[in-house]
């Protein structure tokens, strides 16, 4: 049988939902863990989606639907708690209004990391996980590298320029030479292709770029790197089949959150769902690179004990023939560990 090293996969990630009050120092609980990067988001109105993390600290965003740069905002988040965090009264907590925040456990802000030929500023990273941030400054140009923190390779890499507007690049290991090609989350744009975009590529210890195609040197940077672990995250791909009876997809555990994308076809949103919202997770969505409201029109995917299943044959999700990347993080281990057995049904 195969085994997990986490025991409860909430104690890494989880999904808060919350209603706002306007109220500054509001303090969400049931997190389960201080989180080191939150990804917000209004559900009643079509706001910015907000990236915000322990490592450039909880005054600064970055918008997955946008290309800006990083942003000030004091109101957003006041601190990283013990068992979640502590809002202000800015647009993560206006009054009436539905929210749901997805949080990550990294090691808070982290320390700079001397791998690869450019020195992180910092580097957080859980190594149980599989989830790291560091923030760069990038230097030199063609293939230079920098540290990730994680011990093993990251399968998922999601990288923003801070210090000036420029599109989002996604690195995802499922994509044919992967090394060069790239998504942008920001963008409903098919995957691109640029000769060795990801310089030599990814390795154990470092994340690899050719400064001048996907980054410019002097500015800053912030990289989110996710490495697959058994029974815990999957980051994969699926072919769509065109049909409201979809295909399933095995990720060895009940997911709590499911990203997406057509890699294929031009047009096709990001979709996000998760085990908080809607009917078994698939009826509530979001668009990651969109700044809607939380959308019902479609019941996209039943998250099963064992992976996730489309249920509509709309192009976003299941375009036929299609290839679809995604990340996937577990609410409920297929697997167990030497202590605790597997507890999904």
């Amino acid at each position: 049988m195969a085994y997990t090293t986490i025991n409860k996969s909430s104690d890494y990630f989880n999904t808060k939902l919350y209603t706002g009050n306007a109220t500054d120092d509001t303090a969400i609980t049931g997190v389960g863990f201080t989180p080191s990067f939150l990804w917000g988001k209004n559900r009643t109105d079509a706001t910015n989606h907000y990236f915000i993390d322990a490592v450039r600290g909880v005054t600064k965003e970055i918008n997955s639907n946008n290309s800006d740069a990083e942003g000030t905002d004091a109101t957003l988040i006041k601190s990283f708690d013990s068992d979640g965090f502590t809002l202000g009264n800015g647009s993560l907590n206006q009054s009436s209004k539905d929210f749901v925040t997805w949080n990550w456990k990294a090691n808070g802000q982290g320390s700079a990391n001397s791998d690869g030929s450019i020195n992180t500023t910092y580097t957080s990273a859980n190594t149980t996980s599989g989830f790291s941030i560091s923030t760069v400054t990038l230097s030199g140009s063609g293939n230079q590298t920098f540290g990730h923190g994680l011990g093993v390779t990251p399968s998922l890499i999601i990288f923003k320029c801070t210090s000036h507007a420029e599109s989002w690049k996604v690195y995802h290991s499922s994509l044919s030479s992967p090394e060069s090609k790239y998504l942008q989350l920001n963008t409903t744009d098919e995957a691109g292709n640029a000769s060795n975009i990801w310089g030599a590529g990814m390795t154990s210890s470092t994340v690899g770029v050719k400064v001048g195609t996907i980054g410019t040197a002097g500015q800053d940077y912030v990289a989110y790197c996710f490495a697959e672990k058994k029974g815990f995250s999957k980051f994969g791909s699926y072919t769509g089949n065109g049909n409201a009876d979809g295909s399933f997809v095995y990720t060895g555990f009940k997911p709590a959150f499911v990203l997406g994308k057509n890699a294929t076809v031009a047009g096709q949103h990001w979709f996000m769902n998760d085990n908080k919202r809607g009917i078994n997770g698939g009826s509530n969505w979001f668009k990651a690179d969109g700044s809607n409201a939380e959308l019902t029109n479609l019941v996209n995917c039943d998250l099963l004990s064992n992976g996730f299943k489309l249920r509509n044959n709309n192009d976003i999700f299941n375009d036929s023939g299609e290839t679809f990347i995604y990340m996937a993080f577990a609410e409920a281990l297929l697997v167990g560990n030497n202590n605790v057995p597997a507890n999904a049904r």
